[in-house]
């Protein structure tokens, strides 16, 4: 099956293709190393280049809709599920889901249910480690609050981590959503937090491996 890939990687992929194939032209025309040298270097050339076309490959997924289940917007690994204050948007207390994406995941973000963007905001800021805790407050990121058609509400939060030096989304505030609906995607590790109501019941535990919209992180 061919692999799809993801559009923010084209040109990064076309970049690095190009680099990498002039660097060995150069080495094998005008270095003193060895010939079995020069085949390691094509090698591991090669592989990185495979390391970045995986990194932006898009995972043939389908959706299937669950009534009052919030899904994982994006794959990786549960490092957080707290009580804690939200200060952004609800200033109060809420249930956070910290889903945190390495080198290896898929970097694709999706929407967690499906509603109207009340709020969006993005936040230049820092590249701390993504599993920081003050990651959430310091580092680049965006904020987007959901409500559903009941009128309930949560808030999505992309952080870029020291790694990831780029958060890219394609929504805004009064845009109608769906769950399982791509709305971003960050370059290279990174971390998702999900403020859910203190009512929500978590459907994942600590180091649980989750992926975008499949696995069902709480319900409502």
């Amino acid at each position: 099956m061919a692999i799809k890939i993801h559009r923010e990687g084209l040109r990064i992929i076309t970049v690095t293709g190009i680099l990498l194939v002039v660097i060995n032209l150069l080495l094998f025309v005008f270095s003193v190393f060895t010939v079995s040298v020069l085949i390691v270097i094509l090698v591991l050339s090669g592989l990185l280049l495979l390391f970045v076309l995986r990194f932006f490959r898009v995972p043939a997924r389908n959706f299937l809709p669950v009534d009052n289940a919030v899904f994982s917007p994006a794959d990786g690994t549960v490092v957080t599920i707290e009580e804690v204050y939200e200060p952004e948007y609800f200033k109060d207390k809420r249930l956070l889901v910290s889903v945190f994406m390495s080198v290896w995941n898929v970097h694709i973000n999706w929407c967690p249910v499906s509603g109207i963007v009340n709020y969006f905001r993005y936040h230049p800021g820092k590249y701390l480690v993504a599993r920081h805790p003050k990651s959430s407050e310091l580092n680049e990121r965006t904020s987007m609050v959901l409500k559903d058609e009941k009128g309930r509400e949560l808030l999505v939060r992309q952080i870029a981590g020291i790694v990831a030096r780029r958060v890219v989304y394609y929504t805004g505030e009064g845009r109608k959503v769906n769950a399982g609906e791509e709305y971003g995607f960050i370059k290279f590790g990174s971390r998702l937090d999900v403020y859910l109501p203190l009512s929500a019941e978590v459907k994942v535990k600590l180091k649980d491996k989750v992926k975008g919209k499949y696995t069902i992180l709480a319900n409502w």
